[in-house]
């Protein structure tokens, strides 16, 4: 749902820092992987101390750089399955880093077995609906469907409340709230999701193999007509 208009939007505003890195001799590559790295640095680091704010600063920056190193590729005209497979594998990684700083901050000073348990299922349900699409098309079907909550609604929902709590350190008052619930709602909204691709496989899956088991069947008549 957001991909589809905010990635055009950053793509048209990102398009000259791109052509820059590019004039600079920077590889789309490169990118991805220092994006990467930030993003794990800002929740590996700052979460697990409860500096949500900064934390969520230092990831916004980087996670730019999964728009950013597409762009590139596209302008050089180098784009590869091999950038696609990094780029794809690398936001896996940084995705799961998010939800595992909120994780350990639950488990360590945040105090809340619950909250950690909710973290670690935002963790894992992300990579099972990525996967689920992933599979189901390298088995031939289109997953001709989106979900309630994706990889951009998951980090926006999550970043945007893990910033916001993180204002209660500049004394703002009952904020941190905000985050409890955003885990909430990701791990809902990721379960639906799931739920959503898994049904739309098993009936694209169907309606594969009775067109195949069709086929087969006229195939045989035909042979038994020509005998």
């Amino acid at each position: 749902m957001l991909n589809k208009y905010a990635r055009a939007f950053f793509t048209r505003v990102l398009t000259p820092f791109a052509a820059l890195l590019l004039r600079l001799g920077v590889s789309p590559d490169a990118v991805t992987l220092v994006g990467t790295a930030g993003v794990m640095a800002g929740a590996l680091v700052f979460f697990p101390m409860g500096e949500f704010f900064w934390g969520t600063i230092v990831i916004t920056v980087f996670v730019f750089s999964d728009l950013v190193d597409g762009n590139m590729a596209r302008q050089a005209g180098i784009s590869s399955r091999w950038g696609a497979f990094l780029d794809s594998t690398l936001d896996r990684v940084a995705d799961g880093a998010i939800f595992a700083g909120f994780a350990l901050w639950y488990a360590g000073s945040g105090d809340d077995n619950t909250l950690c348990a909710v973290a670690i299922f935002c963790l894992a349900s992300g990579q099972v609906v990525s996967y689920t699409k992933a599979r189901g098309e390298s088995i031939g079907l289109p997953v001709a469907v989106n979900g309630l909550v994706e990889r951009a609604e998951r980090l926006v929902i999550s970043l945007v409340a893990a910033g916001l709590a993180g204002l209660h350190g500049f004394g703002v008052p009952g904020i941190q709230v905000l985050l409890p619930i955003a885990l909430w709602i990701v791990a809902a909204g990721s379960l639906v999701t799931l739920v959503q691709r898994v049904v739309t496989v098993r009936r694209e899956s169907a309606e594969a193999d009775a067109a195949a088991a069709a086929v087969d069947g006229a195939t045989e008549q035909g042979s038994g007509a020509a005998q």
